[in-house]
C-alpha cells in the first residue's frame, strides 16, 4: 500500500478509525511518528472531562417556568427509570402499605411506635414512629432517612424526637444496609457485584421506594395531615432527602444535609471513591445532581452542607446551589432555595438542625420561629434510648424477608425473545437496537467527530505489507492499529479484525493472528484502554465506578471504538466491505457481540472464551473483565444478541457457554445462509 495511496484515500472518503493491527517479526524496532505535541488521553482524563460537561450542562433545557412545568412529567419518567422503579405500579395506584407494629413505648409528650412495613411484598423495612401527645388533629409528618450508621434509628434518634416536640409525626426510616435486618449497598463498591449496572440496579432505588412507601404510611394515618410532609437526613440519608423530593410530589419541603455535590467534583477530586453505591442513580440520561433537584423546584429545599466535608467539597455544594438558585428565580421563588453552610466535618452542626427545625415549622406548620428560637436536639447519653428499646423485630426478624436479595429481584430482566422466522427476527433485532442506543449506549456522541485518519508509517518484510495507522475515535483521543496484507492476497480480500484484550500479554493478540491462516488480510484493533491507552489493572475499580456515574461503561466505550473502526476499514480498498469478521477473546468478545448488532453489516465473529452471560459478579477489586453495559440486562444478554445476528457467521472457540444454546438452536432453525460452529481451535476458523 502505498502512503500517497493510503492517505489519498481517507482524505476523499472522510474514513477516520483505525483497525489495529499485526507487526511483522523483523520491524519490531519501528517507532511510531507521532509528535510531542500529541499527548495521548487517558481514560481517567477522559471521565473528569466528560464529568464536566454533565455538571455544565445540567438545567439547559429548562429556559423558562412554562417550559419547566411542561417537561417535568417526562424527566419525572426518566428519574423512575434510573432508580429502577419505572416497572411498578404503571398504572399509578399502589396497594395500602401492609404495617406490623411490634410494641410502643410510652413517653413524656409523645410516644414511639416500634413497626416494619413492606414497600414491596417481603420487602420489610424497619422503623420507629414518634407521635406527639396529646394532638388536637392530624399533624404534619416528617420521614426521617438514616445515613451510614450501625444502629441508624438508634444513632439518629435524638432528631425525630426533636421533630415530636415540635409537633411533627415523624418517621425514621433505616436502609437496607444497616440496621435490624442487613441487605446490600455496596455491591459495586465491595462485592464485585458490578453486573448491577447491567441490570439497571442501584440501592439508591431502594432507598427511594422505601421512603415513597413511608410516605403512603403516614399518609394513611388519621395523626397526620397528608398535605404536609417533609423530609430530611444526613449523608446517605442526606441523598435519599434528594431522591424522594425529586420522586414524590407529595414531599412539601425538604432539606438533605451532607449529601450534595456535583458530578464533575465527584469524579475530578475523587470523592466517589468514598462513596456507597446508594449515593448516584443509574445514569441513562448523563444527569448531574441539580437535574434532580429540577424535579423538586420549586418547593421548599434547604441544602445544608459542612465546609470541610472530604466527601462532598464545599466548592461542589455551592456550585450545585448556584446552578438551581437560577432555575428557582426564573421559577419566581428564589427564597425558597436556601444553602446553610457549617463549619466542620461531615456531621450535624446546632445551625444546620436549628435552620431545618425552623424551615420546617415553617413551611410545614406555617409558623415563623428563627432558628435561634426554635431549640436544639438533645443528644446527651441521659436522653438516648437504648438499643434494646427501639428494637423492632423483638421476636426475630420476618422468615420470608427478601432485604438481602432486593438486588436480585427489583429489576425484572430479558428472556430470550420469540423468534418465529427471518422477518420476525429482523423485526426484534431492529427493535433491540433502537432500544439499546437509547438506554444503553446513549453517552455515545450525537455528532461524530472528524476521525483525522493518519499512517504513522508503513512496512512490508517480503511475506506481507501494510501500514500502522492512528485516529480519532472520540475528541481528544487518538488510538492506534496496523492493516497486514499478506503478499499473496487478491483484494479487496475478507479481513480479519482483531480486537486486543485489556492487559493482555506482550505481543498476545499478534500470536494470536498467525493462527487465523485462512484470512490473507488482518487488522487488529485498539480500543481505549487497551494496547497503548492501558492502565494499571489497580485503577479500574475507580473507573468502572466513574464511568457508570457517567452514563456509560469501559465496555460501552469500546464497542463505540470498534463502531468507528469498521467505517475506517470500509473506507480501504484492500478490505472487502462485506467480509469482515470481528476476532476477540474473554472480555472482548462482549464488545465484538455488540459492536456487530449495532454495525449490522459484520459478517462473522470468531469469539475464543465468550463470557456466558452480564448477569455474573465479577471481582471486588474491580480487576479483571468489565463486560458491564448500562441496563442491557433489561433487554437483552449476551447469548440472545449472538442469536440475533443470524445470517452472520459465529465460530465458538473452545468451551462453548450452555447459556448460548438458545442461538444455536435458532441458527439451526433459520438455517442457511447463517452458520454457528465450535470449533476446537483459532486454526479451524474460516473466512
Amino acid at each position: 500500500m502505498q502512503r500517497r495511496r493510503f492517505m489519498e484515500l481517507t482524505a476523499a472518503t472522510g474514513a477516520g478509525l483505525a483497525a489495529g493491527g499485526l507487526l511483522p517479526p523483523g520491524l519490531a524496532g519501528a517507532q511510531d511518528t507521532r509528535g510531542p505535541e500529541e499527548p495521548a488521553m487517558d481514560v481517567r482524563t477522559y471521565l473528569c472531562r466528560e464529568a464536566r460537561r454533565i455538571t455544565d450542562g445540567t438545567l439547559a433545557d429548562f429556559v423558562d417556568a412554562a417550559t419547566h412545568a411542561r417537561l417535568l412529567p417526562a424527566k419525572r419518567q426518566q428519574y423512575r427509570e434510573m432508580m429502577g422503579l419505572d416497572h411498578l405500579w404503571p398504572g399509578g395506584e399502589r396497594p395500602p402499605v401492609p404495617v406490623h407494629v411490634t410494641g410502643t413505648v410510652q413517653r413524656n409528650g409523645y410516644r414511639i411506635e416500634k413497626l416494619h412495613y413492606e414497600s414491596l411484598p417481603r420487602l420489610h423495612v424497619t422503623a420507629n414512629l414518634y407521635v406527639p401527645e396529646p394532638l388536637a388533629g392530624p399533624a404534619p409528618g416528617v420521614i426521617y432517612v438514616c445515613g451510614h450508621s450501625e444502629q441508624q434509628k438508634v444513632h439518629y434518634q435524638a432528631h425525630p424526637r426533636r421533630f415530636a416536640q415540635l409537633g411533627f409525626v415523624c418517621l425514621i426510616v433505616e436502609t437496607v444496609q444497616l440496621g435490624e435486618v442487613t441487605g446490600y449497598h455496596h455491591g459495586c463498591y465491595r462485592e464485585g457485584w458490578w453486573h448491577w449496572y447491567s441490570r439497571g440496579y442501584t440501592p439508591a432505588g431502594v432507598e427511594l421506594l422505601n421512603a415513597i412507601r413511608g410516605l403512603d404510611l403516614l399518609q394513611a394515618r388519621p395523626d397526620v395531615d397528608g398535605e404536609h410532609l417533609g423530609v430530611t437526613g444526613i449523608s446517605g440519608g442526606g441523598a435519599t432527602s434528594w431522591w424522594l423530593a425529586a420522586g414524590d410530589e407529595r414531599i412539601k419541603v425538604a432539606a438533605p444535609v451532607c449529601g450534595t455535590a456535583a458530578l464533575a467534583s465527584h469524579i475530578n477530586d475523587r470523592t466517589i471513591d468514598g462513596h456507597c453505591d446508594c449515593m448516584w442513580w443509574t445514569n441513562t440520561y448523563l444527569w448531574d445532581l441539580p437535574d434532580v433537584g429540577a424535579l423538586i423546584a420549586p418547593r421548599p429545599l434547604m441544602i445544608a452542607s459542612a465546609d470541610h466535608d472530604g466527601i462532598f467539597t464545599i466548592e461542589s455544594i455551592r456550585e450545585v446551589h448556584e446552578r438551581l438558585a437560577k432555575l428557582y428565580a426564573t421559577l419566581g421563588v428564589p427564597e425558597n432555595l436556601v444553602l446553610v453552610e457549617t463549619p466542620g466535618e461531615h456531621s450535624y452542626h446546632e445551625r444546620s438542625r436549628t435552620a431545618i427545625f425552623s424551615w420546617f415549622l415553617k413551611h410545614l406548620q406555617g409558623r415563623d420561629v428563627p432558628p435561634a428560637e426554635v431549640g436544639d436536639i438533645d443528644d446527651s447519653p441521659a436522653a438516648q434510648e437504648p438499643f434494646e428499646t427501639l428494637q423492632v423485630y423483638v421476636s426475630g426478624p420476618p422468615a420470608d424477608n427478601i432485604t438481602a436479595t432486593i438486588q436480585d429481584e427489583l429489576i425484572p430482566l430479558a428472556g430470550a425473545p420469540e423468534v418465529a422466522d427471518a422477518d420476525e427476527l429482523l423485526r426484534v433485532r431492529h427493535g433491540l437496537v433502537d432500544t439499546l442506543r437509547e438506554h444503553t449506549f446513549r453517552a455515545f456522541p450525537v455528532t461524530p467527530c472528524d476521525k483525522e485518519v493518519r499512517t504513522e508509517f508503513e512496512f512490508s518484510d517480503g511475506a506481507s505489507r501494510g501500514c500502522r495507522f492512528s485516529f480519532a475515535p472520540e475528541e481528544g483521543w487518538r488510538l492506534t492499529g496496523r492493516l497486514v496484507v499478506h503478499q499473496d492476497a487478491v483484494t479487496p480480500a475478507p479481513t480479519a479484525v482483531i480486537l486486543r484484550s485489556p492487559g493482555e500479554e506482550r505481543s498476545a493478540s499478534e500470536a494470536l493472528s498467525w493462527q487465523l491462516g485462512a484470512w490473507s488480510l488482518k487488522s487488529l484493533i485498539e480500543t481505549r484502554g487497551t494496547g497503548e491507552t492501558g492502565y494499571d489493572e489497580a485503577l479500574q475499580w475507580h473507573l468502572r465506578r466513574a464511568a457508570a456515574w457517567c452514563g456509560r461503561t469501559l465496555a460501552g466505550m469500546r464497542v463505540y471504538d470498534v463502531l468507528r473502526a469498521l467505517q475506517v476499514l470500509r473506507g480501504m480498498p484492500e478490505v472487502a466491505n462485506d467480509a469482515i469478521a470481528l476476532v476477540a477473546r474473554g472480555e472482548m468478545a462482549a464488545v465484538a457481540l455488540y459492536a456487530a448488532l449495532l454495525d449490522g453489516g459484520v459478517a462473522g465473529l470468531v469469539l475464543q472464551d465468550p463470557p456466558a452471560t452480564q448477569n455474573a459478579a465479577s471481582q471486588p477489586d474491580g480487576r479483571g473483565p468489565a463486560i458491564e453495559m448500562l441496563n442491557c440486562l433489561r433487554h437483552t444478554d449476551l447469548p440472545y444478541v449472538a442469536g440475533l445476528l443470524w445470517p452472520t457467521a459465529i465460530s465458538i472457540v473452545g468451551d462453548c457457554p450452555a447459556t448460548y444454546d438458545w442461538a444455536r438452536e435458532l441458527y439451526g432453525r433459520l438455517g442457511a445462509p447463517g452458520r454457528f460452529e465450535v470449533l476446537a481451535a483459532l486454526s479451524d476458523a474460516s473466512p
